[in-house]
């Protein structure tokens, strides 16, 4: 009865939904053991306990993402809600908007650039290179990259996955090393290398770093689709 009740349960839409939501949940309450420590980062967290329940229930991905879609669905509303800290904090983005666009490119052509020389260096084939150059952006426009450059979005999306949460990890202790102490400087750098990962450590730290790294995020999607191109 037990085994009839499990086949049940895992071919449910909304298991894996209620699934997500508690061991979400559950990674919060763990990161709020210790505020601010970038090893107990709830998002990965929640990754490595749910990978490691579909490797031991045998449960492949695309049955665990058709009862957790909604959740992917939200990430739309999410990123546009990014609009609203935005429209509050106009007056403070205008007066940085040139060292904005200048640590904008920089850093944009610095994640491309160095990803793609690096993959040459170690004589990873084309679609590889394809695949990784786009990693600091956001999943949907990397994949949409990767696809279009004949990578394999599938990597392209697990690399994006761990950019995030190694951004996320080390962003505060290093910019504590180098004193860096203006939140909208390190909110941008961290949205630039580390997209929504980031843009969620971010705004757990301060939300003037979270508005800049959700700026930082949205306009990095935008000029790393350019630049690829320049060098793929």
């Amino acid at each position: 009865m037990t085994e009839g009740l499990w086949v049940y349960l895992a071919t449910s839409p909304l298991l894996w939904l209620a699934g997500t939501l508690v061991v979400w949940l559950a990674a919060n309450g763990i990161a709020g053991l210790s505020p601010g420590n970038p090893l107990l980062n709830p998002i990965m967290l929640s990754i490595a306990v749910i990978a490691i329940v579909l490797l031991v229930a045998g449960i492949d991905y695309g049955t665990y993402f058709e009862g957790a879609q909604f959740i992917h669905f939200l990430m739309g509303p999410a990123t546009v809600a990014l609009g609203i800290p935005l429209y509050e904090k106009l007056s403070l983005v205008k007066s940085n908007l040139v060292p904005l666009l200048a640590a904008l490119f920089m850093g944009s052509l610095t994640a491309v650039g160095s990803t793609v020389f690096l993959s040459h260096l170690f004589g990873f084939t084309p679609a590889v290179v394809a695949s990784l150059a786009p990693k600091s952006t956001t999943a949907a426009v990397a994949m949409a990259i990767s696809s279009g450059l004949k990578g394999d979005p599938a990597l392209t999306a697990a690399v994006v996955v761990l950019t995030g949460i190694c951004g996320a990890i080390i962003v505060t202790p290093m910019m504590n090393a180098m004193r860096i102490r203006d939140y909208s400087a390190r909110g941008f750098a961290v949205g630039l290398t580390s997209h929504g990962i980031g843009t969620a450590r971010a705004y757990s730290v301060d939300p003037v770093a979270g508005l800049f790294s959700g700026i930082a995020m949205g306009l990095n999607a935008v000029l790393t689709s350019l630049l690829v191109h320049l060098f793929l």
